[in-house]
């Protein structure tokens, strides 16, 4: 799950019909031309995705994933990694994995229901369950194939999904992949959650003469990954448990962040038992890769045999599971990780609220820098980038088109004074563009 990672369903949606309009008109214009490019139109787009100032040039880095980095060859201090507590490089991951890789090679060889069920993600998975307080886990390639994976398992025609308008992209997508109706409540509306779960439960199934629902599954983000907030999980659970719902997190950005020892949001507001399904990521504060989803032995179960992300995808190289299982460890053994990066997080969360810049809802490491327009957000990142600055603009599709913005993570890596230098670039370059005050 990477940091570009989308924030709306009806910004998702709005994107598709855009682009597929432009498709058909494209298409149709080029149809029987004998020897012409099927794919020309695709060119088009790009330019005009370039003169909106919704085209994301790809950066390219050339050294290790760290609080300082370098991209396209610059030396910069690095605000755009999902990498929180700097475990990407941690010296005891690093180590474990090299020594998986000479005992068991680069490679698994198979899907796990074949040949490449290993004893390491037998490991993982089993102290992944001890950690997350829950009966099984099952890990996945990445978060997003963990969603897709699950919710289609889950639900079916007979159920009903309820999910939170901000809800991200792969979430999103495993509903599409669901043949259930679902339902969109007003972000963190916990009025709007509890009107909808009313009326499902008092009118029953459209399509079946008021029948009720086998399931109702309400899915929320544990953390907003654009606007970096947390859901109100207490008032989302007990509404769920009023209409006799289960409920399902998406805990990628509060793996390793929130909760005792980064357990996530059910451990942060103590939940454990009553939230029905988590979903979790490897590939950000954990610094490996890979997604999980944590629940009962039977949840477990039934996804080895219908989740088609886990049934046709190789299983992860030896030295990944290794370096995850490691990596749960050093949660455990360092907390003081978890304290340098929420105090890392305070004190630049503050400083730029205190400089005049809008920082948003963020409630989290997540810290956006409010642009609203998609030209002025692409040209503050720009100039960011001169002054050694590596923080990306975030557009339209990913949000709303007035809600562009310059997406921050610190992390647990930064100093003091790597933070200072940062906040000095953002004070001249929002002088200079007239976003705050000279």
């Amino acid at each position: 799950m990477t940091g570009g990672r989308s924030s709306s369903e009806a910004g998702t949606q709005s994107s598709g019909a855009a682009t597929g309009g432009g498709r058909g008109g494209s298409g149709a214009g080029s149809a029987g031309g004998a020897g012409r490019d099927p794919l020309a139109f695709l060119a088009d787009e790009i330019e005009e995705l370039k003169r909106a100032s919704l085209y994301r040039p790809m950066r390219v880095l050339s050294s290790p994933q760290a609080a300082e980095v370098v991209v396209d060859g610059k030396e910069l201090i690095n605000l755009s990694s999902n990498n929180y507590l700097g475990l990407a490089t941690h010296p005891r991951l690093v180590k474990v994995a090299l020594e998986t890789t000479r005992d068991f090679g680069v490679g698994s060889g198979a899907v796990r229901t074949i040949a490449g069920d290993m004893s390491i993600h037998e490991k993982l998975e089993a102290e992944l369950a001890e950690f997350k307080h829950v009966e099984a886990v099952l890990t996945f390639q990445s978060g997003f194939t963990a969603n897709t994976g699950v919710i289609p398992v889950v639900t079916g025609e007979n159920d009903l999904i309820v999910s939170d308008a901000l809800n991200h992209a792969s979430i999103i997508d495993g509903m599409r992949m669901s043949k259930a109706p679902r339902v969109v409540y007003p972000h963190k509306d916990i009025a709007g959650l509890r009107e909808l779960l009313r009326t499902a439960r008092e009118k029953g199934r459209v399509d079946a003469g008021g029948a009720p629902y086998r399931l109702i599954l309400v899915v929320t983000d544990g953390v907003f990954s654009m606007d970096g907030d947390i859901a109100p999980l207490p008032e989302i659970v007990a509404a769920a448990e009023e209409f006799g719902a289960a409920v399902m997190v998406d805990d990628a950005h509060a793996s390793g962040v929130l909760g005792k020892n980064g357990r996530g949001t059910v451990d942060h507001f103590d939940l454990h038992g009553r939230v029905h399904i988590q979903v979790g990521t490897m590939s950000k504060a954990m610094g490996v890769l890979g997604g999980y989803v944590a629940g009962s032995r039977a949840l477990r179960d039934m996804l080895t045999q219908r989740a088609r992300p886990f049934l046709f995808s190789t299983s992860h190289p030896p030295a990944v599971a290794a370096a995850c299982l490691e990596a749960i460890h050093v949660l455990l053994e360092q907390p003081e990780l978890i304290d340098h990066l929420w105090a890392n997080t305070i004190y630049f969360k503050g400083e730029l609220r205190r400089l005049g810049f809008d920082a948003g809802v963020s409630e989290t490491p997540i810290t956006p820098v409010m642009m609203g327009d998609s030209a002025m957000a692409q040209r503050f990142s720009a100039r960011l980038f001169d002054e050694g600055v590596f923080a990306q603009a975030v557009v339209f599709p990913t949000v709303a088109l007035d809600r562009a913005r310059i997406r921050t993570i610190v992390t647990a890596e930064h100093s003091t004074e790597q933070l200072d230098r940062c906040l000095a670039a953002f004070v001249k370059v929002g002088r200079e563009l007239g976003l705050v005050q000279a």
